[in-house]
């Protein structure tokens, strides 16, 4: 009887949410008589302009003669040229993340003794609170990180005595916890989840001081806690170009627009990784391995543009993978000719498929990249060019790393945390008033109809 019952009510449902699909579309024509931009977006990718901020900047295009035209990407922050700070960085085989978090959080580069002080602040911070992992993160293990961090991160303000509190000083303070717990929050979560679902033995590392967040990471991820040199490097290359990216990214405008409420920290933390989790943002880099995973099963040669080409065709006409109709990994909302993560991290990624003997597939993923803007120009209508972002490289980057598909997204969050915390900062100290965009209403205004005379429908 209870089985029917649930079957019966999963019935229900569905007919409820049919009359939701049939009376609640919207005309596509009416967002062009009132020039409204779907997604607050312009046909040519342009945003429509919701803030000021300092922080990054995107560039895609340029002006020439009085023209804008669309030029290679560029990614700043805080004014900066990624690129250039990239090169610096693997010049000296030195760890970027934390030094990226400085110069994001204060605007400026930091001295070797700015750097290191603000490394020891990190570090202290790297302890949660008494019986945190035992009480919260083993009792309630789910397959689900980006809900477990979530459900971790709002955990946190039970333990905060001064969670509420807006005051910069204070905020300060949360986001530099939050910035040095998210990894421990994450790995300690996966192997939670390990254990107790998977079977496997549970394993709790603690942080080191000493180590860099990227070494941190690998440490406590791994059993025997061992990791190269290069490895730590690649993914702490990853936490870089990953850290921020603009005010108007659905997560980071989350951030904002949370923040402009006067909520919490946690609160905003929280809302902003809910937003990240979605696969149309922080999960499509997972999207982009299991194409591949499809794609070298159904293609023989890794070496024949044509074979590769029929892929790409089948895949753009919903013949194959999930019959989306996406080349996951191609194409971005801002960058037309090339995005300059993917540009950047495609060098550490070759270096690390050397390192680990997998240069022929790094070689099938560079003819994926040469060969699909070819293929989507020829089946699709597109209104500005077509090239890999970087999440075309970095889940070969981290399958490579040998890190679980679980902690893919997550690892985003920990290097998104440091842009959301400078974007919640700026956003308290420069806007007081609530976040609060327009929309218009279609519904025509219709007479009241009393229980008696409505029609069965």
């Amino acid at each position: 009887m209870e089985k029917n019952n649930s079957v019966g009510k999963k019935s229900d449902v569905k007919a409820l949410a049919q009359l939701c699909f049939e009376r609640e579309q919207i005309d596509l024509e009416l967002f062009k008589q009132y020039d409204v931009k779907r997604g607050l977006r312009d046909l040519n990718g342009k945003g429509v302009l919701t803030g000021l901020t300092e922080i990054s900047e995107i560039r895609a295009s340029k002006v020439v003669d009085g023209v804008s035209v669309p030029c290679d990407g560029k990614l700043f922050y805080r004014g900066y040229d990624v690129e250039e700070i990239i090169r610096d960085l693997d010049a000296t085989k030195r760890f970027g993340f934390e030094e990226i978090t400085y110069l994001l959080l204060f605007a400026e580069l930091p001295n070797a003794e700015e750097l290191e002080e603000f490394k020891r602040i990190l570090a202290s911070y790297e302890t949660l609170p008494k019986n945190f992992v035992r009480d919260v993160i083993l009792k309630a293990p789910t397959a689900d990180m980006m809900n477990g961090l979530a459900r971790s991160v709002l955990t946190l303000h039970s333990y905060d005595k001064n969670a509420n509190d807006t005051e910069l000083s204070n905020v300060l303070r949360q986001c530099l916890q939050l910035i040095s717990l998210f990894p421990m929050l994450a790995v300690y979560g996966y192997h939670a989840y390990n254990h107790y679902k998977k079977g496997q033995s549970l394993i709790i590392h603690r942080p080191k001081p000493e180590l860099s967040v990227a070494e941190n990471f690998l440490h406590m991820l791994r059993p025997d806690g061992q990791y190269t040199e290069l490895e730590a490097r690649v993914l702490d290359m990853a936490l870089v170009l990953h850290a921020e990216h603009g005010g108007g990214n659905n997560s980071t405008f989350t951030t904002h627009v949370v923040t402009s409420s006067g909520t919490d920290t946690y609160s905003a933390m929280t809302a902003a990784l809910c937003s990240l989790k979605g696969p149309k943002h922080g999960g499509a880099n997972i999207k982009v391995v299991e194409m591949f995973r499809d794609m070298k099963k159904q293609v023989k040669d890794w070496k024949d543009d044509d074979e590769i080409g029929a892929y790409l065709t089948a895949l753009l006409e919903k013949r194959a993978f999930d019959n989306a109709g996406l080349i996951y990994g191609m194409g971005h909302a801002v960058y037309s000719i090339s995005d300059p993560r993917a540009r950047v991290f495609r060098g550490f990624v070759k270096e690390l498929s050397e390192a680990k003997g997998r240069s022929e597939e790094f070689g099938l993923y560079e003819r994926v990249e040469r060969l699909a803007p070819q293929v989507i120009g020829q089946k699709r209508s597109i209104y500005k060019g077509v090239s890999a972002n970087v999440d075309f490289y970095s889940g070969f980057a981290y399958r490579m790393l040998g890190l679980p598909v679980e902690l893919y997204t997550p690892l985003f969050a920990i290097a998104r945390v440091s842009g959301w915390s400078a974007h919640r900062i700026e956003e308290l100290i420069n806007v007081g008033k609530i976040i609060r965009p327009a929309y218009r209403n279609v519904m025509p205004e219709r007479p009241y109809i009393s229980m008696d005379a409505r029609e069965i429908q």
